[in-house]
Formats: structure tokens, C-alpha cells, sequence
């Protein structure tokens, strides 16, 4: 054993949270300010700003103090209401439990639920919603994180719109790492983070609501507030003459800033471009090494993370395991349902960089070799770096 479970990895892989920017840590090092300091309101409003214009949304987004989980359940707090029967888009563990925290704020929950290595198609949203006029609301997680899919949520949020109802999306680890904005799926509320492909910790969610998605949480006399749940108390908390409901992460909104300034100086479509390259040049070496993707086709695997079945005869937490002792490399495990049936490997923020492709295939090589499982690691290595000079 090389790196002992208790010692740093060399390299961190995972689906998220992952390795700050060092820019990010040095912006949690600044000095931490009263709120009810000017500087500090000035600074808010700021990188309020600053994520309206990486959102591309013409309301002013919500930053609730907590990790995106927070913002999940937020929104179901606060837009659901007992009459509302709501449309659940299951393609995956996050998307199928959204559907449990829907039914604590209404009994009315319709499912769509498909395989956990499938995308849910526009088609049958649609002949739901003709089935079900009464739903009023849909929720789908955008990129279903524990199995690397992606759904066509812009397609989605057409179909949703031209039926009235309201559209809430998780898109929590593709915001940042591929095109997708909350005004191009006609979300209503539209939930991401920091810290996945912005590449900040996990202390932080950033919510997109629209007009009629305030109108509506106003009218829900049920909707959290006074509350770590409450999305109404922020309102109004972006505006540096407007008190904060309670203190905010002083130290986590500095550091929101220097990852916003990131990935606005580098360019959106940069960005992008890198998170497509790195999944791409993996991809490229695991069919090298006849090594198989968890997504039922390419075209639904997500540029963020990329999903390995495990191979036949191979223990999955044993795989990881034996990737990080030897070679010092952290992969992340899959999730309820998709937990021992693959790994994955992330590219997010910080290691949405072609070079780490090949970092993880050597180690995933080297320790299925070393499980008895060898595989042709050299042509995989060899792809990659095919795929990466390809690309220019």
C-alpha cells in the first residue's frame, strides 16, 4: 500500500465534491466581514450580480447559505402545495428522490421512471401531461449524478411551459460544465451550486426563480418561512440596503466570487469546451481498454462525470480502493441503486482538464490488473491522448 487511507489522495477524481480552484482558497482567506458591514453588502450584491450574468437570468438569483441539498428541498418547500399534483422525472437516484420530498408538501405525485442508465424521453412528458392535465408541476434532475445521464431538458421545459405548469430542475453538477441555463429550459426554479464545476466547497446553492415562481410561493401560505428552508426571506437580501434573514457565509461568498470571476474571464464556452474534452478523451480510452460506459448510448452520458460498468468478476469498492492505495487517485462509488455497478470519474471544475483522463485510466488500468482483470491500458492511454491532440 502506497497512500494509507488516512493520507491525502495525489489526486482527487470524484463526481463532487471536488478540489477548489486555488483561487477559491484564497478567497476564503480573506478577511471575514460583519454583514452589516458596507463593504460586506456592497460585496454581496456584487457576486449576486455576478451570478445573474453566469446564469444568464433576468431575475435576480437566490444564494441560500447551505449545499445544494438545501435548495432541492427549498424549492419543494416552498412551491408545492397540497393541491398541486406533481409530475416526478425519475432517470436516476437524485431524480427518483425527488419525488420523496415531494410527497411531503402533496399527496398528488405522478412518476415517470425509466431505467437508471436511460434519459427520460420529451415524448412521454408530453403524453403524461395530455394523460394528466391536472399536474401543475415537474421536477427532473438534469444530470443525474450517481449515473453520469443527462436529460434534454430544454425539450422538456417547452413541452412543460406549453402546458402551464411550473418546472423545477436539478441541475446541480452540469451548471458550469456544459451549456444549460435556467431560462433555456423555461425553468421556474432552477437549483445548482458551487461547488461541482465552479469549483468551490459545498456550502452554498444558487437558485434561479422566476417571476411567477415568486407569485406562487406567496400565494402558498405554507411556504417555509423564518426558516433555513424559507427561499421568500432572500428575496430581497441581494440588495446591499436589505438586511440578510440570518448571517450569511461570509467566507463561502467570497470564495462563490473568485469562482464566478473564473469562469467568466476563462469564457462559458471554454469552459465547456474543456469538461466535453476531458470526458471525451476518457471515454476514447476505456473503449480502448473494452471497458464499457453505464449510459445506454454516448449521446446521454454527461460531460461532467463518466460512469464505468464494472466489469465483470470485479468488487467495485475494491476497485476504488485499490486505485487510491496504490496510485494515490480518489473515483466515487454509485449511489442506492446504482452502488457496486460502477464508478465513476469526474470532470468537474479543477479536473476538467484532458491531462486527467489519462491520470485515471492509468490508475484504473493498473489496479484492475493488479484485481486480475488486465486490460490493454496502453492503447487506452494512447486513445486518450488521440482524442485530446485531435481536438488541437
Amino acid at each position: 500500500m502506497r497512500y494509507a487511507p488516512e493520507a491525502d489522495p495525489v489526486i482527487t477524481l470524484t463526481s463532487g465534491p471536488v478540489n477548489a480552484y486555488p483561487d477559491v482558497l484564497r478567497a476564503l482567506s480573506r478577511t471575514v466581514l460583519y454583514d452589516f458591514d458596507p463593504a460586506f453588502q456592497a460585496t454581496y450584491e456584487r457576486v449576486v450580480g455576478k451570478a445573474q450574468t453566469a446564469l444568464r437570468s433576468s431575475t435576480k438569483p437566490v444564494i441560500l447559505q447551505g449545499e445544494p441539498v438545501l435548495g432541492l428541498e427549498a424549492a419543494v418547500a416552498s412551491l408545492i402545495t397540497p393541491d398541486d399534483t406533481v409530475l416526478n422525472l425519475a432517470s436516476g437516484v437524485y431524480g427518483k428522490g425527488f419525488g420523496y420530498w415531494a410527497l411531503r408538501y402533496s399527496p398528488n405525485l405522478v412518476e415517470i421512471e425509466v431505467p437508471y442508465n436511460e434519459a427520460i424521453d420529451p415524448q412521454a412528458v408530453a403524453d403524461k401531461l395530455k394523460a394528466h392535465p391536472e399536474i401543475s408541476v415537474v421536477s427532473v434532475c438534469h444530470h443525474d449524478t450517481p449515473s453520469g445521464t443527462i436529460n434534454p431538458i430544454d425539450e422538456i421545459g417547452a413541452i412543460v411551459a406549453e402546458h402551464g405548469g411550473y418546472l423545477i430542475v436539478d441541475s446541480v453538477s452540469s451548471f458550469g460544465g456544459m451549456k444549460t441555463h435556467p431560462e433555456d429550459c423555461r425553468a421556474d426554479i432552477y437549483v445548482t451550486g458551487a461547488n461541482k464545476c465552479l469549483g468551490a466547497p459545498p456550502a452554498l446553492t444558487l437558485l434561479h426563480v422566476s417571476d411567477r415562481a415568486w407569485d406562487k410561493m406567496k400565494a402558498n401560505d405554507k411556504a417555509p418561512r423564518a426558516s433555513m428552508l424559507s427561499i421568500l426571506d432572500w428575496e430581497n437580501a441581494w440588495s446591499k440596503t436589505e438586511p440578510f434573514p440570518f448571517t450569511p457565509s461570509v467566507a463561502e461568498i467570497n470564495g462563490l466570487e473568485a469562482a464566478l470571476d473564473l469562469y467568466l474571464d476563462e469564457g462559458p464556452e471554454n469552459v465547456w469546451a474543456r469538461h466535453a474534452l476531458t470526458a471525451k478523451a476518457t471515454r476514447a480510452g476505456l473503449g480502448a481498454m473494452g471497458l464499457e460506459l453505464w449510459a445506454a448510448s454516448p449521446a446521454i452520458a454527461s460531460p461532467t462525470t463518466t460512469a464505468l460498468k464494472t466489469p465483470d468478476g470485479i468488487d467495485e469498492a475494491q476497485l476504488r480502493a485499490t486505485v487510491r492505495e496504490r496510485y494515490g487517485v480518489v473515483l466515487s462509488s454509485g449511489r442506492a441503486e446504482t452502488l457496486g455497478k460502477l464508478t465513476r470519474i469526474g470532470h468537474m471544475g479543477p479536473t476538467a482538464q484532458p491531462i486527467y483522463a489519462v491520470a485515471a485510466l492509468t490508475a484504473l488500468g493498473g489496479a484492475l490488473g493488479a484485481l486480475g482483470r488486465p486490460v490493454a491500458t496502453g492503447a487506452g492511454i494512447e486513445a486518450a491522448l488521440a482524442a485530446i491532440d485531435a481536438d488541437g
